[in-house]
């Protein structure tokens, strides 16, 4: 008998009146119309069965923090810097887990089981690189949560930097940061991006690099990154996240920078929700979008995902946790209208997410954990076009999170009766 079955889905790759079958919180079978005793049936009634959304660049040290000690005021990138600087000496542990473990029942509730947290290692305390270790022990029964090293006030800027960014890999941070662009100029930024791949590959760690997040179209440490990804034999394990000079840079320019990047295997995370609300607030009109170049690179060959980024912190002060709102952001941004945009822009909160963090055991396969949520939606576009909701969350089999199905009934005379948002 099998542990769990799961008939009548819709898949995101369109297959329909799928079966999943679960045993020992892997999955078994994937078939179309299976029908087999199992000691959990459920019908899924033709709704979209997806894998876990992933969420690959996000800030959970400082989630949840919106207000403290004050709020940004002109919504930019660096007052939100200096705001989290103020805010750090105010720090507790114990806050800081608490802020987390909340945000983590909003994830896991949402369906979002995978997520990578860049971690500030300014300060020699390592106070919110040591909170989020723990939050990482807690939560692993149900997130994978993956920590990446961030030296927010830069590497080689911040006094004793270098040293603080070693001693938070020694504690056992999994991923190499950096952020070249805050560094005090182009070249001292060029200069950390070979040191911290260095690093990187010296303990044969990947590399996930805040690149580039700026208007400014000479700040093009993307094109380092990729070349020191070559030199030192990273491919496939590098990723430059934001690249938003990228969107003010010339198309000649772009035209040699693209396949560069594709041939280094470096990766490139854009963050919808944030990257149009901090970059281009220096414009007038026309103002930039403040994304980088999506629907470009992946034409390219290079792989692209959406991150979160911020909620609710100095930088941001809305968002729930929701990759869905962060693919339909990037979808309008990006104008990835097209049928084949829409599913592009659910990939990359699900499998080119994945493919950033380095997941090998994801995906609704024979084989893979029996990991996967189902939504209230008959495909991708509606999933995206509603946000639709999770009816049930499951990591390896179990589960983890479920809701009754939305439904509005209307009073309104002659139109009585529930409202159908799927009919067409």
């Amino acid at each position: 008998m099998l542990d769990l079955l799961v008939t009548h889905a819709t898949l995101p790759d369109s297959r329909t009146d799928v079966s999943v079958a679960v045993q020992d919180g892997r999955i078994v079978e994937v078939t179309p119309g299976l029908q087999a005793p199992a000691h959990e049936a459920v019908d899924a009634g033709g709704m979209l069965l997806s894998p876990p959304f992933c969420d690959p660049h996000f800030h959970m040290d400082a989630t949840l923090s919106y207000g403290l000690p004050r709020v940004n005021q002109s919504g930019t990138l660096l007052e939100g810097i200096a705001l989290w600087g103020e805010l750090k000496p105010l720090l507790t542990e114990e806050a800081l887990v608490e802020r987390a473990l909340a945000y983590c029942d909003w994830a896991v509730a949402r369906g979002l089981l995978h997520i990578r947290s860049h971690v500030d290692t300014s300060d020699p305390s390592l106070l919110p690189v040591r909170a989020m270790l723990e939050v990482k022990r807690r939560v692993a029964p149900y997130i994978d949560l993956q920590l990446v090293a961030f030296p927010q006030d830069g590497v080689l800027r911040t006094a004793g930097g270098v040293d603080s960014l070693t001693r938070a890999l020694d504690l056992g941070v999994d991923v190499v940061g950096g952020i070249p662009h805050f560094e005090r100029t182009m070249a001292d930024g060029a200069a950390s991006v070979r040191l911290l791949c260095q690093q990187a590959a010296a303990r044969g760690l990947p590399v996930d690099m805040h690149c580039d997040e700026s208007d400014d179209p000479l700040s093009r440490h993307i094109e380092t990154l990729a070349f020191e990804a070559q030199r030192l034999g990273l491919q496939g394990r590098v990723n430059g996240s934001h690249c938003t000079s990228m969107h003010s840079m010339d198309n000649y320019y772009v035209s040699k920078l693209l396949p560069l990047v594709a041939e280094s295997g470096v990766s490139v995370v854009a963050n919808p929700l944030i990257n149009i609300t901090l970059q281009g607030r220096h414009d007038t009109y026309p103002k930039r979008r403040g994304m980088t170049r999506v629907p470009e690179l992946l034409a390219a060959g290079v792989n692209v995902a959406f991150g979160h980024d911020c909620v609710m912190d100095p930088w941001y002060g809305l968002g729930s946790g929701d990759m869905l709102e962060v693919a339909h952001m990037g979808l309008h941004v990006a104008q990835m209208t097209s049928q084949a945009g829409i599913r592009d822009c659910f990939d990359a909160v699900t499998t080119r997410a994945a493919r950033v963090m380095g997941l090998t055991d994801y995906g609704i396969e024979p084989g893979k954990a029996a990991s996967f949520v189902l939504l209230q939606a008959a495909g991708v576009t509606e999933a995206i076009r509603l946000r639709a909701p999770r009816l049930k969350v499951w990591r390896a089999g179990r589960l983890l999170a479920d809701s009754a199905p939305q439904q509005v009934r209307l009073a309104v005379p002659g139109r009585e009766g529930a409202v159908d948002f799927m009919k067409r």
